[in-house]
Order: C-alpha cells, then sequence, then structure tokens
C-alpha cells in the first residue's frame, strides 16, 4: 500500500524539484518534515524497550528531516532523530543520515547519480523508512530481519554510495552499491557478541552493501535482492581479557511482494554469515542462520488495516535449537536464546494522512532478538512469552 504521505528516502529524493539560478529561488527548494511517535509495551515475561514486564512507555521517537536541492543536480538531505528504546537507546540527538547527492546523468528513463556522507542503507524493503510509523508494516518491524536492538548498525553507513534508476511504462528497476563504514554506535551490539559490554570499543571498516529493486506495474510486484559484507574490528584498549577481533557479518536477503486493492502480501528471508575472529584469548566462532517472515495485510477499508504476521529466526542453522550453545560454558544461556518464533496479529487506523493508531499482539516462542542489557540474566528470561504494543504517531 502505497500511502499519501511518506518519508520514505527513495521519495524524499526524487521529489525536490527543478533547483533555480538565484540564493533566493534555491532558498524555496528546501523541505522539512517531521515525525513523532510514542509507543506503549507490556509483555507477559521478559523485557522490551525498557520494563514492559510492568508495562512500558519508554519507545518514543521524534525526527526532523529536510531536503535542499540548491540545484537541478545537487541536493542535500538531513535527518536528525532523538530515539528512547530502553536500555538499548538514550534519547538523545545524533544524525541519522546527511549526505550530498549528485546526478551524473539523467535522461528520460534514466537517473544515475552519486551520494556521499551518512547514508541510509539499502537493506530490504523497510529499513529506509523504518523510523517513520506511516510506513512500517505495524507497530514494530518483524525483527528476525530488521533488528531493532542493533539498529544503528543496520540503519546508515559513512561512505560513498552510487545509485542507478531505470523507468518505463510498467516495469522500474533501482541498483544501489555502498562503499562504507558501518556505524558502530549500539549499547547493545557488544553484549550481543561478547556476552557483556567491554571498555574497548567496535570500529567499523571498509564495507560494502548493495540492492537491486524491481517494481511491475506501479508497485503491484516488487522483488529486491539485497547483500552486504560489513566488518567490524574491536579496539580492546585496556581490556584485559580481549586484545583485539574481527566481526565480519554477511546478509543476503530475498524480497517480495504483491498488492492488490485489498491486500498486500509480503516476504522478506534472509541467510546471515557471521564470523568472529582474532579474539586471541576466546575462541574464534563462525555460523550461519536464517530469518523469515511471511505477512498479510487486508485493507479493510482506506483507514483501517488488520494484518497477521509470522515471523522466524535461528541463529545457527547447525544448532537451530541451541542445545550445542547452551553448553558452551563462554556463552552459559539457554538453548532458547538462539532462536525466537513470533505470530502476530495487529491492527491499524490511519485517522488521517498526518495521524495513526497502530496495536499488535505478539505469541513468541525464543528470545533470539531480545537485548541482554535489558535482560542481564538469559537463564532467568522465559521460552514463551507475549508482548502487546500499541503506538501513536504523528508527522508533518
Amino acid at each position: 500500500m502505497k500511502h499519501h504521505w511518506q518519508l520514505h528516502l527513495s521519495t524524499i529524493l526524487l521529489a525536490g524539484s527543478a533547483g533555480a539560478v538565484s540564493a533566493q529561488d534555491a532558498l524555496k527548494e528546501i523541505d522539512f518534515h517531521g515525525f513523532a511517535t510514542q509507543s506503549y509495551l507490556y509483555s507477559s515475561e521478559n523485557n522490551f524497550f525498557g520494563e514492559s514486564s510492568d508495562g512500558s512507555f519508554d519507545f518514543f521517537e521524534l525526527g526532523i528531516n529536510t531536503l535542499w536541492a540548491p540545484t537541478k543536480k545537487l541536493k542535500l538531505a538531513v535527518q536528525a532523530v532523538a530515539r528512547d528504546a530502553g536500555n538499548t537507546d538514550d534519547g538523545s540527538i545524533r544524525l541519522d543520515y546527511g549526505f550530498l547527492e549528485y546526478q551524473l546523468l539523467t535522461t528520460s528513463s534514466s537517473n544515475t547519480g552519486i551520494r556521499v556522507g551518512r547514508v541510509v542503507n539499502p537493506l530490504g524493503f523497510y529499513n529506509e523508512s523504518r523510523d517513520v510509523a506511516a510506513t512500517r508494516p505495524g507497530t514494530l518491524l518483524p525483527q528476525s530481519i530488521y533488528f531493532d536492538v542493533n539498529r544503528n548498525l543496520a540503519l546508515s553507513s559513512d561512505g560513498v554510495f552510487i545509485f542507478y534508476d531505470k523507468f518505463s511504462e510498467q516495469n522500474d528497476l533501482s541498483f544501489q552499491l555502498s562503499i562504507a563504514e558501518p556505524r558502530t554506535r549500539d549499547p547493545d551490539l557488544e553484549p550481543a557478541l561478547f556476552g557483556t559490554s567491554r571498555p574497548g570499543s567496535l570500529e567499523g571498516t571498509t564495507s560494502w552493501l548493495g540492492r537491486v529493486l524491481y517494481e511491475h506495474d506501479f508497485g503491484k510486484i516488487r522483488l529486491a535482492l539485497t547483500a552486504a559484507d560489513l566488518n567490524l574490528e574491536y579496539q580492546p584498549k585496556n581490556d584485559p581479557i580481549i586484545r583485539d577481533g574481527d566481526l565480519s557479518f554477511q546478509p543476503i536477503i530475498l524480497s517480495a511482494q504483491y498488492n492488490t486493492e485489498k491486500w498486500e502480501l509480503t516476504t522478506e528471508w534472509a541467510r546471515r554469515k557471521t564470523e568472529l575472529t582474532n579474539l586471541e584469548v576466546l575462541p574464534d566462532w563462525k555460523l550461519a542462520g536464517t530469518s523469515y517472515f511471511l505477512q498479510a495485510a487486508y485493507r479493510i477499508s482506506n483507514s483501517l488495516t488488520v494484518q497477521l504476521r509470522y515471523d522466524s529466526l535461528v541463529w545457527d542453522n547447525d544448532d537451530k535449537k541451541g542445545e550445542e550453545f547452551a553448553s558452551n560454558p563462554f556463552y552459559p544461556y539457554p538453548g532458547y536464546t538462539r532462536y525466537a518464533k513470533d505470530w502476530t496479529l495487529g491492527l491499524r487506523w490511519d485517522i488521517n494522512q498526518h495521524l495513526l493508531i497502530s496495536a499488535e499482539v505478539h505469541d513468541i516462542k525464543g528470545t533470539g532478538w531480545l537485548s541482554l542489557l535489558e535482560n542481564p540474566n538469559p537463564a532467568a528470561m522465559e521460552k514463551d512469552w507475549r508482548l502487546f504494543a500499541v503506538t501513536a504517531s504523528v508527522r508533518f
């Protein structure tokens, strides 16, 4: 479903009108938008975005973005966000993206250009607009693909992005490729890798990410292939145990969507290779995991949509139930911390083009995408749990 108002990055970048020659006219090309979202979460067990087992209002998002097109070929896009998400995000203001785009070649049927700076990663269908509730398929994104506990790492990178868009009457094709360094300022990243926060720091190194997206008949059919090689290194500083370390994360994501007047059917499947090497003291580990979700949304009316989703995450295909992992003395956690199976039923009400309310209930087996900062004793987490979430969002 294409909403009347979207902050989808590709739409923003193509929406700027032609720049003018004078400074006064150029200033007229500055466009501002924003959003604010407040959510309430309650879980029967375990914590997600705050003390959700007692009910939590700790999930809040506020963003302001601007697009300036001083000339026909040059654009500047910036978004600043304050996000509070329990112990995984502290509400401080940071730059989600800020980049210059230059159109190298534009014809009636194609567009080729380059972006330099901090750019949103073209990851699957939803990453580019994941902060805007109006563009999310529900209150929460499918956590097996779009991990919220390590949002910054997935959201954007610092580097150079090349893009190519090809248009025709019935078919559109877009290609994006980046050479960049990933963002690593996610409080939950080190606990997820090492079991606890360390005195050193993880830093991004040269990585690449690419996506091919095909759309037929104005989005009736959408297909995408995403691949990446994200690399980080651990700088130990005064760490007495871990002297060094290299992390390689290599996902491949297949995405498909079918739209009709009433139905939106979506699926995404991911295979992830993860390698943590050169730790010196701790043993190296390499694993391959699989994630996927199946999602159906039915538009009851122009303003009311109901959704059903099944979401599956397995961290290690050779140890799907986590039994071998649970016996590892370096990670003394239950096996169900290595997977998550999530059934979600949701309802969304678009009150008008600026305001929406959504609610959903999750029935979950496993804790594979929960934060260790919010659940510091994994052995105390429950395998079977439920999560209720409701969101009110305004956009302008």
